[in-house]
């Protein structure tokens, strides 16, 4: 089995066709998914869909986009909608200079106070880190060492520096389709040195879908597309690549039970 640990199924181009894309995924043996909070006052939106799907959780967070409007809320509102029994992450939070859509200075305070409710809850941290490599390293090696929390720098495509900076950290590393993609060989080269028990695999669909779907709507199935290509990079089977990730996915998001697929099972044979 996989997981996809990042998707958006609040999003329209998913949500509308929830059911089927569900069973793509089940078809594709993909069991868990998490569906990944951009806004938290859109949280009842994914509260829910995984109190209707037993297959997918959420986290709860403020997508760097969106920092400087969301820094309102209290970390102790978002610690309060954490402690819902689906909500396992919190995120994504964090920086992206690419676009620049929130002032830089708001998404650092955001990425700190997103770092600050992991820690409190104990909850893994989704990063999101695009063109801004230094800074974010910066602030977790700033943050790790006013205490500790764990994390995952999500749909990796920064530099190595980054990588070898988050690892030493104790950070997961996440690849997506992105990896699939001809002119990625940097990336593949990143992903070969990550060590087997600190990887992980996602879509963040409705983007970055893989090769043979590259340009098309993403969506959680293809995630086995990026796990062939991740474990052809890592000189594994596909089998051993999966049942590696699927466990590093149980040991950093703890608070989804080992037997949910059992129970996700269960679900879609009701």
């Amino acid at each position: 089995m996989l997981v996809d640990h990042h998707c958006h199924l609040d999003f329209p181009q998913l949500q509308d066709q929830l059911d089927d894309v569900l069973a793509r995924a089940r078809n594709a043996d993909v069991r868990l998914m998490v569906s990944i909070s951009t806004k938290i006052r859109q949280f009842e939106k994914l509260r829910n869909i995984v109190e209707a799907h037993p297959e997918i959780y959420c986290s709860v967070g403020t997508h760097p986009h969106y920092a400087d409007t969301e820094l309102d809320i209290p970390i102790e509102e978002i610690v309060r909608l954490s402690a819902h029994p689906k909500c396992v992450a919190i995120g994504e939070a964090g920086l992206d200079y690419h676009y620049d859509k929130a002032p830089r200075d708001a998404q650092a305070v955001g990425f700190r106070n997103h770092i600050a409710v992991a820690r409190e809850t104990g909850l893994p941290l989704v990063i999101h880190a695009r063109d801004a490599d230094e800074d974010t390293a910066t602030i977790l090696e700033d943050e790790m060492a006013k205490g500790a929390f764990t994390a995952v720098l999500h749909c990796f495509t920064a530099g190595r520096e980054l990588a070898e900076r988050g690892l030493a950290l104790g950070l997961y590393v996440s690849f997506s389709g992105v990896i699939t993609f001809k002119n990625s060989q940097e990336l593949r080269d990143i992903a070969r040195d990550v060590p087997l028990d600190r990887l992980l695999v996602e879509t963040d669909s409705p983007y970055l879908a893989p090769v043979p779907f590259r340009g098309k709507p993403n969506e959680p199935a293809y995630v086995a597309h990026t796990a062939k290509v991740l474990a052809e990079v890592k000189g594994v089977s596909s089998q051993d690549l999966a049942a590696q990730t699927t466990d590093n996915f149980f040991r950093l998001y703890s608070k989804v039970p080992r037997d949910a697929v059992k129970t996700e099972v269960s679900g879609a044979a009701a």
